[in-house]
């Protein structure tokens, strides 16, 4: 983790405005990662169960993001948790000691407090959820951060723990930035200049020495969609954050057909099981938190209309999310006097069926019927 701060900037006044001024001094590698490798630690544990248990969890034993993480129980009710573990990181940034103890003790301009203030919407949806956000912190420096909360229970049943991990950067202003630039660029002149091999052109005599673009993994791509519907959480289904959310989800969607055992394990650690009439509604579950049965139908028209990666908010623009039309095909078949019957087939080969008879069913059977295939 890199912390960038101007040498002689100084606190500033109260203002706990979530936006910030000045540029990003990019450091380091992507701390994203790290939320993602606390993710994966959290599915090693769930040994089958929908939530990991807290006697497998040891937080001060984790080396790599044990020090930027917290330990909250819950077990006495969720108005003040106590703080079981505190990193050394998290502990340095918001100047505390051992004396604090529980929630209430937290400072409220330190990253500690942006972690904990999503406690409750853990507890809510039982599964982990991925947050990012930038804030003036308690020292007065512009801090960009992200972080992940994830449920433990004590009993298999009960959500009576949450360890969270959290990174950041601080932002430096446009004065200081800029001198750092030039110290860089001034010790770059100085330092022995080395043989740098030749650039790989993406047409030319050395395009076999490109390094490929990393593709992110199914579980980097479940975290991205959570924070995205969190970022959605309230602003309504034809909101663009909202929107941006099921994009996200249908791209897991597709990642999820090409790694089905990681999907199904998945689905396992989350206590899900897939309907074979409706398989989208389990995704949308894992990736909301919650049954979105208009999230499911869209999702599902698009992969039944061959929506690729990247596509779904240009597909949404051109359609409204609806089925391409389909020529009505007449068959010779007593309807009866209903508007609607249900008619049973059998299937002749990949693309075609034969109509063996109408299915007596009753109005509430045909209506679920239609609901499944209307938009």
């Amino acid at each position: 983790m890199d912390i960038v701060r101007g040498p002689n900037e100084q606190p500033g006044g109260d203002d706990d405005r979530e936006g910030v001024g000045g540029d990003v001094l990019v450091v380091g590698t992507d701390e994203r990662r790290m939320h993602v490798r606390a993710y994966n630690h959290w599915v090693s544990l769930l040994a089958g169960r929908p939530c990991p248990l807290i006697n497998a969890l040891d937080p001060a034993g984790i080396a790599d993001f044990g020090p930027n993480s917290v330990l909250l129980d819950f077990t006495d009710g969720h108005n003040d948790g106590v703080i079981r573990f505190l990193g050394h990181a998290l502990r340095e940034e918001s100047g505390t000691d051992s004396s604090i103890v529980r929630l209430s003790q937290v400072p409220p301009r330190s990253l500690l407090s942006r972690l904990t203030d999503h406690y409750m919407q853990i507890i809510a949806n039982r599964a982990p959820i991925g947050f990012e956000a930038e804030f003036v912190g308690h020292r007065g420096f512009p801090m960009l951060y992200r972080g992940i909360l994830m449920p433990f229970s004590s009993d298999g049943e009960a959500i009576d723990y949450l360890y969270g991990v959290i990174n950041w950067k601080e932002v430096v202003d446009t004065a200081t930035q800029s001198q750092l630039v030039a110290e860089l660029a001034e010790s770059r002149r100085a330092a022995p200049r080395r043989t740098m091999p030749a650039a790989a052109w993406a047409d030319g005599p050395s395009a076999a020495l490109a390094e490929p673009a990393a593709v992110p993994s199914l579980t980097e791509r479940l975290v991205e969609v959570r924070r995205q519907v969190e970022v959605a959480r309230g602003t309504g289904d034809s909101s663009p954050a909202t929107q941006a959310a099921l994009a996200a989800a249908y791209d897991f969607l597709l990642a999820s057909e090409r790694d089905p055992a990681g999907y199904a394990a998945m689905l396992v650690g989350a206590g899900l099981t897939v309907d074979p009439r409706a398989p989208v509604e389990a995704l949308v579950r894992l990736a909301f938190g919650e049954a979105k049965d208009g999230h499911a139908r869209l999702l599902a028209r698009a992969h039944r209309a061959g929506v690729g990666e990247n596509e779904l908010s240009d597909w949404i623009e051109r359609t409204a999310g609806r089925p391409a039309a389909v020529p009505a095909i007449v068959v010779p078949v007593a309807p009866g006097d209903a508007d609607y019957v249900l008619l049973l087939a059998r299937a002749v080969d990949a693309g075609s069926v034969e109509i063996l008879g109408r299915v007596d069913a009753d109005p509430a059977q045909i209506d679920a019927a239609r609901r499944r295939l209307e938009p």
